[in-house]
């Protein structure tokens, strides 16, 4: 079952604009499938394949020689060298969409592009399945619970695999394996130990000193093991919104998980009854939420720029976006009813910020959307 994909269209005109189109993402998001489907006559050529990377390092020219035009390059971070050979071979052609570029190491892949490909390379990020994607295959769960328990990996439902044991094996498969690879790390127990402790701390501020000492680990190797597992788009930082509404404001930024369905492995919640009764529950909706409007942004190249905003007495705004007016702020609520307390939040913000013009939205656990004198009330499976 192929998914269609909102980066779809994109990719394709952009293809013909820039020589060389890179995707990112987390491992098992689709990438391959995606970029198989949208260019089905280019050759594919996997670079985890030892014997095909030993060629590439051995003799990058000869490499390219063969593979010289319109073919898909998968897990090209795995030979960084390969990267000025692209470039002289795209300078040199002139050719558009000459070569696709893929991986799932965000760091080694952003670092070779940053230097060699500037200017030549349109980059495109695809996360896991966002809402408006499961909705046109009917995926999308009939309570936030189910959906947010099940998470949003493709495989998930093209293969129809049980959400425990994908996640199971996605932890030992690809999260340890690529932790491994790129740090020297000889205690996975205190690895897990601590991706478990990120785990209980999705929504909350970071603490790196905290994290650290829990996990009987330096700061400076929290901060690397926090490092990876962004680069690898485990988790991903929200930072705080610093404008001064004379309030001393919170610095540091929340931590969120990309997928909820990893999150709640993590957690050891395994379905929906066992959310609900879950003193993380509000969390981990909110972290669904969030992970939403990160999804959205790069599925639909957006490049937007959210925050959340805190001060020193605990007043919060969850997700803000700065408009040339003024703000987008939302509150996010687990709850499925409605009661006039969850907007004071926002209303708390929009005093400080006049007379900047505020937008507030409610973005709560129900299904009925509503448009208030002051607000707009959204259902959790309707913010796309």
């Amino acid at each position: 079952m192929f998914i269609f994909r909102q980066l779809t269209h994109l990719i394709q005109s952009q293809s013909l604009k820039f020589p060389v189109i890179a995707l990112t993402g987390p491992r098992q998001s689709g990438k391959t499938t995606l970029l198989k489907e949208l260019f089905k006559d280019y050759r594919y050529v996997s670079l985890e394949d030892p014997n095909v990377r030993s060629f590439a390092l051995e003799d990058p020219v000869a490499f390219l020689n063969v593979y010289n035009e319109k073919v898909i390059f998968d897990e090209v971070q795995r030979v960084p060298a390969l990267f000025s050979y692209i470039q002289t071979r795209v300078d040199a052609s002139g050719q558009m969409g000459q070569f696709i570029l893929s991986g799932s190491q965000n760091f080694h892949l952003l670092k070779s592009i940053t230097q060699m490909l500037a200017g030549r390379v349109a980059l495109f990020k695809l996360l896991p399945l966002d809402f408006s994607e499961m909705k046109t295959q009917s995926l999308l769960g009939s309570s936030y619970q189910r959906t947010l328990v099940r998470g949003f990996y493709p495989a998930i439902f093209d293969r129809e695999i049980d959400p425990v044991i994908f996640y199971a094996n996605y932890v030992q498969t690809y999260i340890e394996k690529d932790v491994t690879e790129l740090l020297n790390i000889k205690d996975l127990r205190a690895f897990r130990t601590f991706l478990g402790l990120c785990a209980g701390r999705s929504g909350q501020l970071l603490n790196i000193t905290t994290l650290a000492n829990e996990c009987n680990i330096s700061q400076p190797t929290a901060k690397a093991w926090l490092s990876i597992l962004e680069s690898s788009y485990v988790i991903f930082l929200l930072q705080p919104y610093h404008e001064n509404f004379n309030k001393r404001l919170v610095k540091s930024p929340k931590l969120y998980f990309y997928d909820t369905g990893l999150l709640s492995y993590l957690l050891g919640i395994r379905n929906p009854d066992e959310l609900l009764e879950n003193r993380l529950k509000g969390a981990l909706f909110e972290n669904m939420i969030m992970a939403e409007f990160q999804k959205r942004n790069e599925h639909l190249y957006l490049h937007q720029e959210y925050y959340f905003w805190q001060d020193s007495n605990a007043n919060e705004v969850d997700i803000l976006f700065k408009t040339h007016q003024g703000f987008d702020i939302y509150e996010v609520k687990a709850t499925e009813t409605i009661k006039t307390s969850l907007f004071k939040e926002m209303d708390h913000f929009e005093e400080l910020a006049k007379p900047a013009k505020v937008n507030k939205t409610l973005i709560y656990g129900g299904t009925e959307d509503q448009q208030r004198n002051k607000y707009t009330v959204l259902s959790w499976n309707n913010i796309t």
